[in-house]
């Protein structure tokens, strides 16, 4: 397994095809907007096996104090081989004062291994519309 920080290897009709397809979070993005957040995101990972991406992790971040882990996925193929802790740990490792956020209905656990806990009290959260 192949881990890369390079924005220019992520392949973005995987992306696209897990998030508009698959993904139970975000499936109301077009295919535009999945191309503004690639532009837009401090950090992406991809994992690759036999040079194929099949896992992929984005974030949002000021490099500072906050960051945002958004867009985790490993194709079903690759699941179980460590792609995803592989693509999350690549985008979180880093300066230890980033306050790293995201929202999951799944993989808590992988989460939890990498020091993500529930929100406290000085968390508040304003939901989309949509």
């Amino acid at each position: 397994m192949d881990i890369d920080l390079d924005p220019h290897r992520i392949d973005r009709d995987v992306v696209w095809d897990f998030l508009s397809t698959q993904a139970y979070w975000g499936r109301w993005r077009t295919r535009a907007d999945v191309e503004t957040q690639l532009d837009r995101a401090w950090r992406v990972a991809g994992a690759y096996r036999d040079g194929r991406m099949v896992g992929f992790a984005r974030a949002v971040s000021d490099g500072v104090a906050f960051g945002y882990l958004a867009d985790v996925f490993v194709l079903p193929e690759a699941r179980g081989l460590g792609a995803g802790k592989a693509v999350v740990d690549a985008v979180i490792d880093g300066d230890p004062r980033i306050r790293w956020v995201l929202f999951t209905d799944d993989a808590h656990g992988l989460y939890a291994a990498r020091g993500f806990v529930p929100a406290d009290a000085t968390c508040m959260v304003r939901p989309s519309a949509v």
